[in-house]
């Protein structure tokens, strides 16, 4: 069974994003995201970020889809003319796992990630696919109006991977701190 990781910013109360956008910018972080999602060990395979349709949107055009990996998109609404023709359509995370499962992807996948929002992450918590949350805790309080589901029993915190930077970090003022829990 393939599983699958989450990667998410929030503040201190959980919001991660307002008005379709992040209610913070912290280069650092989202360069933290970037590498994050992309690093493989096998240069032959690529990584996959899933996403719903609104965290899809809310990505600036410029920047979408996301570079050097598999994008898809999670929508019962949309067709596939609606994204571009390198970018797949699921109506709903197992159907994406499935396919990534299947024969056509599983030799080119290395890892995959759920990159948002809040109703995949809540579902994603729930499936015993998940396996770790990759979570920046950025300090202070913002504007959100969008919210990180409740984190279920059973994650735990464990060390920080390789070149992460450890305890508190600042950018333009803003503390944050990575962390990595692991599901049990």
């Amino acid at each position: 069974m393939l599983r699958y990781s989450l990667i998410v910013a929030v503040c201190e109360s959980f919001g991660i994003g307002f008005k379709g956008d992040l209610p913070w910018h912290i280069k650092s972080e989202l360069k933290y995201f970037s590498s994050t999602t992309k690093r493989v060990c096998d240069p032959a395979k690529r990584n996959v970020a899933i996403m719903g349709r609104k965290t899809y949107f809310g990505i600036p055009a410029s920047k979408r889809p996301l570079p050097e990996r598999l994008n898809i998109v999670l929508s019962t609404t949309l067709t596939p003319e609606d994204l571009p023709a390198d970018v797949l359509l699921c109506n709903n995370l197992e159907a994406a796992m499935q396919k990534m499962e299947s024969k056509e992807y599983r030799d080119q996948i290395e890892n995959v990630w759920i990159v948002g929002g809040s109703g995949v992450y809540a579902e994603a918590m729930d499936s015993p696919r998940c396996h770790r949350l990759y979570l920046t805790k950025v300090q202070g309080q913002f504007e959100c109006d969008t919210f990180f589901p409740k984190i279920p029993q059973g994650f735990r915190e464990v060390p920080l991977e390789g070149d992460t930077p450890q305890g508190v970090q600042e950018e333009n003022g803003i503390k944050y701190e990575y962390k990595i829990l692991e599901k049990q």
